[in-house]
């Protein structure tokens, strides 16, 4: 039989948990004045409202996430625009460019966010989570375009020496970038980590990679105010080694969150969870994914085949509600529950020479 889990829980399952729960978890609350008067006004509960409460919640923190990014990057890159008008510099040409590339990767990912709080449909039945995975798709496309451009920058500065005025400004230029682009890389990837956004997470690494490429900047500016005038494009064949590696880990990220790709220690979680529920004999089979930032599971369970429906059903409940609470994330878990060898047939005879692997 199949046992549908609910589609959310009143408290937010993040990785950093306002209570803790333990084996057998009761009904907590956040705690403090705030949640104790929620505790009062708005009963726990698992409905589908309070789920989009939550979903809400973490979506607009990823908007407020994007717009303070969106600000503060062009702000860097308009200081770095006006410098390089009156320096003449290539590599903070190059590195304003960034800049600004990585401050419209804002609207893809905004977009995304705005699609996420949509309801599903009958079309798209899981609703629109996965338009932040397109989204990092995108900022894949931006980061290989940065590493492109690095590259051809620092081989045309090599063979092309170009001389470089106001070198005090440069390279007080390349600081701002570093310092702009870091606050920003530590906002979005923190956050994206804690909303479970891997879109928002290779989005602050790009910003970081492009704070490396200011650092770059003042590198090669100090490289030449000493006589050595190849020192920027010799700094800029480094930092492009830095986001080829950057590339690699962002598009791995990206493929496998398309490819429903789950850590194997979140599998391993699930299954020990669902164990350990009372009247679960063993865990015979666990599928999860990420759709958007939240987490969606399918599992099997197998109990004493001598147990009524009615038995069977609220063991199945109870190893659901055990995931709701100890499982970061979930929003919904689909639980199969199989009788045992002392019960009658399971009836999967009939199903069975449809698949490659029986059930």
């Amino acid at each position: 039989m199949n046992h549908r889990g609910e589609t959310g829980h009143a408290h937010g399952h993040d990785n950093d948990n306002d209570h803790a729960h333990d084996n057998d978890p009761g009904h907590g609350h956040p705690g403090g004045l705030t949640g104790r008067a929620r505790a009062l006004l708005v009963p726990h509960s698992h409905d589908s409202q309070t789920s989009l409460d939550h979903d809400l919640t973490a979506s607009a923190r990823g908007m407020r996430v994007l717009w303070v990014s969106f600000l503060v990057l062009a702000v860097t890159a308009g200081v770095e625009l006006g410098i390089t008008a009156l320096s003449g510099s290539v590599a903070l040409l190059g590195d304003t460019t960034h800049n600004f590339a990585d401050a419209l990767t804002a609207v893809p990912l905004g977009l995304a966010f705005w699609m996420g709080r949509k309801p599903a449909t009958k079309r798209y039945t899981y609703g629109y989570g996965r338009a932040e995975d397109l989204a990092g798709v995108f900022v894949v496309v931006v980061v290989a375009s940065s590493t492109a451009f690095a590259a051809y920058a620092s081989v045309h500065r090599l063979v092309h020496p170009v001389v470089i005025h106001r070198i005090g400004l440069v390279a007080a230029a390349g600081l701002v970038g570093f310092v702009g682009n870091e606050l920003v890389a530590l906002y979005r990837i923190r956050v994206g980590r804690r909303i479970g956004s891997a879109a928002l997470v290779a989005d602050g690494r790009h910003a970081r990679t492009d704070g490396l490429t200011s650092l770059a900047v003042v590198a090669g500016a100090i490289g030449v105010a000493v006589g050595f005038p190849q020192a920027d494009a010799l700094m800029g064949l480094a930092i492009t080694l830095a986001l080829l590696n950057v590339l690699r880990t962002t598009a791995r990220d990206i493929f496998r969150r398309l490819m429903d790709g789950v850590d194997p220690a979140l599998v391993e979680q699930v299954e020990r969870v669902l164990a350990e529920a009372e009247g679960v004999d063993r865990v015979e089979r666990v599928r999860i994914r990420w759709v958007g930032h939240e987490i969606q599971a399918e599992a099997t369970i197998v109990s004493d085949g001598g147990l009524t429906l009615s038995q069977s059903h609220s063991i199945a409940e109870l190893a659901h509600h055990r995931l709701l609470h100890q499982v970061p994330r979930l929003t919904e878990a689909l639980i199969h529950s199989d009788p045992g060898a002392e019960g009658t047939a399971t009836g999967h005879d009939l199903t069975a020479h449809h698949f490659v692997h029986p059930h």
